[in-house]
């Protein structure tokens, strides 16, 4: 962490420049996929793009890594049911309970839910990974889930009552729990191999665990039409963003990293507007507006500096 102030890199607040830089890139590249999402509907089934954008990645990832993954093989056998964990939690639980989820609930009690995610993160943060759960964090995480709630009620905050309570609400409260827990455990095991390696392994747990249910799915072929978004989904989405974020955890810590997630429903609204030609109602800047202040609060150093271990 150290080697970001020496760079003389640091945002305003203290906080190094480049680890926020990888954090806020991997959202924007998240919220991208989410688009892609929408997309893939009519031209592949859910099941097949999320097997294959691991498949995919898992093998592009070889051949830079194969040496490493021989060479370091005891370590990593040491180490395999901590990966295989965090490639469930990270690649596999939260993707496919929120699908679940969809199934059974509102699209307003899934995105209330998510805005979550930072909060959970702070407090499982504390709990497990000894970083400080400061005032900054718990004001901002409050701020940007107000935020969160209009954006997601569209301004209207009675239709937050009116969906009532479903099956796919649990789920989706398991899937933030596993997203939660997947970024905290990154920063407590600190698995001493390298992060593309790291990373790797974890997708290959991923690959392993999503078989069965590809195979018991009905199966969409890759076709010229969903190909590029498949290759969105393997490539910027589940290699480029998982090893930034798992940089930004290691030097900001599980709790400021997550902080981030508030901006994810904001900068879809903005895709969506720019790639899909959907309007920016005022709810969007209001809610928007607090999300973003939420995490500028949230991202406050206490004591001026990065301190170890926070």
């Amino acid at each position: 962490m150290a080697k970001f102030q020496k760079q003389g890199s640091e945002a305003g607040n203290g906080l190094p420049m480049v680890p926020v830089m990888l954090a806020l890139a991997t959202v924007v590249i998240w919220s991208g996929n989410t688009i892609v999402s929408k997309a893939a509907i009519d031209v592949i089934h859910p099941a097949s793009i999320a097997f294959y954008r691991w498949v995919i990645a898992f093998l592009v990832l070889m051949p830079f890594v194969r040496r490493s993954a021989w060479n370091e093989r005891e370590v990593t056998l040491r180490y395999a049911p901590k990966l295989a964990f965090l490639g469930l939690m990270g690649m596999v639980a939260y993707q496919s309970l929120a699908y679940e989820a969809a199934k059974t609930t509102t699209a307003v009690n899934m995105g209330v839910l998510i805005g979550l995610i930072p909060l959970v993160s702070a407090f499982l943060a504390a709990l497990i990974a000894n970083e400080q759960l400061t005032a900054a964090r718990i004001l901002g995480g409050i701020v940007s889930f107000v935020g969160l709630l209009y954006l997601t009620a569209r301004g209207d905050m009675a239709t937050l009552t009116s969906g009532g309570v479903h099956v796919g609400d649990g789920l989706m409260l398991v899937a933030v729990f596993s997203s939660a827990l997947y970024g905290v455990l990154l920063k407590r095991w600190r698995i001493p191999i390298s992060t593309w390696l790291q990373l790797w392994w974890q997708i290959g747990a991923a690959v392993m665990i999503l078989l069965p249910f590809w195979m018991m799915s009905e199966k969409s072929p890759l076709t010229a039409v969903n190909l590029p978004l498949v290759l969105y989904a393997a490539l910027p989405t589940s290699l480029l963003g998982p090893f930034m974020w798992m940089i930004a955890v290691r030097e900001l810590g599980a709790a400021r990293s997550s902080m981030f997630f508030n901006l994810f429903p904001v900068l879809v609204a903005v895709l969506a507007m720019i790639l899909l030609g959907e309007r920016l109602e005022s709810f969007h800047y209001i809610g928007g507006g607090f999300a973003l202040a939420g995490v500028l609060i949230g991202l406050r150093q206490p004591t001026g500096r990065l301190v170890a271990g926070t």
